[in-house]
């Protein structure tokens, strides 16, 4: 496997599943990486880290945060 780095890994795993995530969904996502155990609070500081350098945009709805890819083309890719 390349050397990549956890949150690539997750912001790969994130395109490819094509869905909005939750902590809760990105955390299984994560399952099958070469971090299984990184667990939910590092897991949501890597979405955080995310949304931070404009990958994923994080809508809050009833305190509920939801991550999805940003958005930078015309033709509505990332």
């Amino acid at each position: 496997m390349k050397d990549i780095s956890r949150r690539a890994y997750l912001l790969a795993a994130i395109r490819a599943d094509g869905r909005p995530v939750t902590t809760n969904g990105a955390a299984q996502l994560m399952d099958d990486s070469p971090w299984p155990t990184s667990g939910r609070n590092t897991t949501r500081k890597d979405l955080r880290g995310l949304a931070k350098a404009g990958l994923l945009t994080v809508q809050v709805t009833d305190g509920r945060h939801t991550y999805q890819l940003a958005t930078t083309g015309e033709d509505g890719r990332s």
